[in-house]
C-alpha cells in the first residue's frame, strides 16, 4: 500500500478529531447533568461560597466546603470526570446552617462546580480549579 502526502495528512487530521472527541462528550454530559439539576434555568451568580485546594497532590481525596445560605439543596460537579455528578445534598427546614464539607475523587486537574437551589427556586453557581498532580480515577 502506498501512503501519499494526502492520506498522511487525513488520518492525522482524524486522530486529532477522534483525541478532541471525549472532552466534547463530557462537556455534553456536564451541560445535561447541570440541566437535569436547574430544571433548564440559568444559575446566576454570589450568594454561594466553594472553597477547594488550588492544588491537590492525591486526586483520589479532595477536600471540598460549600457554604449557601438560605438554600434548599447543593449539587456538586467534577467538569473533568467521566461521570460529573459528584454529589446532591438537600437541606431540610430543621437545618442548622446550608453548609457542607467533603471529599470528593477527581481523575485530572479540572473545575469543581457547586450549584445551588435557592429557597425562591432561583440558581446561583461558583467555580473552583482544582490542579491534580496524581489522578484518582485510574490515572
Amino acid at each position: 500500500m502506498h501512503i501519499t502526502r494526502r492520506n498522511a495528512m487525513a488520518l492525522g487530521l482524524g486522530g486529532i478529531a477522534a483525541a478532541a472527541l471525549p472532552a466534547r462528550l463530557w462537556a455534553a454530559k456536564l451541560d445535561d447533568a447541570v440541566a437535569a439539576y436547574t430544571g433548564g434555568a440559568t444559575a446566576g451568580e454570589g450568594g454561594l461560597t466553594l472553597t477547594a485546594p488550588e492544588i491537590a497532590e492525591n486526586g483520589n481525596t479532595v477536600p471540598i466546603a460549600v457554604s449557601a445560605p438560605g438554600a434548599v439543596s447543593i449539587a456538586l460537579f467534577a467538569t473533568g470526570n467521566p461521570e460529573p455528578g459528584v454529589a446532591t445534598f438537600t437541606f431540610g427546614p430543621a437545618a442548622g446552617s446550608q453548609s457542607v464539607a467533603t471529599r470528593i475523587r477527581l481523575a485530572k486537574t479540572q473545575d469543581v462546580l457547586a450549584v445551588a437551589k435557592m429557597a425562591d427556586g432561583s440558581f446561583v453557581q461558583a467555580t473552583s480549579t482544582v490542579k491534580v498532580t496524581i489522578g484518582g480515577c485510574g490515572g
